[in-house]
C-alpha cells in the first residue's frame, strides 16, 4: 500500500511540473542587466507609467506546444497574426530551460527556471543572472 502511494504521488508530482508550461504566454516584464543595476526615480517611474498607458498594445508570446516545439511572436493590437514569430524547440533539464535549433538539436539558449506556477513563468538568462523574464499565462 506505502508503495503504490508513492508511486502514484511521484507519478502526480511529474505530471505537475510538466504541464504548466505547455500553452500561450505573454511577456509581462523583462529586465537587461543595466536596468536592473539602476534605480528608478519617482519621476521616472511615474513618467513611464503614463507613457505606457498610451502607446498600442504590443506583446511578446511564448507558445509552447505538448511535442517540444516553441515559438516565440510578436502579437500587435488588431493583428490575429503575430509578426517575426521563431520557431525551435524546447526541453527542461533539472530547473533549466534550454530552447534548441530546430534542425540540428543543439541548445542555442539556456535560461535558469526561478518560478514555474500555472500563472506565472519567471526565468533568467544562465550566462547573466541580471537578465530576468516574466510571464503570465494566456491561455
Amino acid at each position: 500500500m506505502k508503495l503504490k502511494l508513492t508511486l502514484a504521488l511521484t507519478l502526480l508530482a511529474g505530471i505537475a511540473l510538466g504541464q504548466p508550461l505547455e500553452g500561450t504566454w505573454q511577456l509581462v516584464e523583462e529586465k537587461t542587466c543595466f536596468q536592473s543595476t539602476l534605480e528608478e526615480s519617482d519621476t521616472e517611474k511615474e513618467l513611464k507609467e503614463a507613457m505606457g498607458a498610451t502607446r498600442n498594445a504590443i506583446g511578446k508570446m511564448l507558445i509552447f506546444d505538448s511535442k517540444g516545439g516553441v515559438q516565440e511572436t510578436i502579437k500587435s493590437q488588431g493583428k490575429k497574426k503575430g509578426t517575426g514569430t521563431i520557431h525551435y524547440r524546447y526541453q527542461l533539464s533539472g530547473n533549466e530551460l534550454q530552447f534548441l535549433d530546430k534542425k540540428s538539436g543543439l541548445i542555442t539558449q539556456r535560461y535558469i527556471l526561478d518560478e514555474l506556477s500555472f500563472n506565472t513563468l519567471r526565468f533568467h538568462n544562465a550566462m547573466k543572472d541580471c537578465e530576468m523574464r516574466t510571464y503570465t499565462k494566456v491561455k
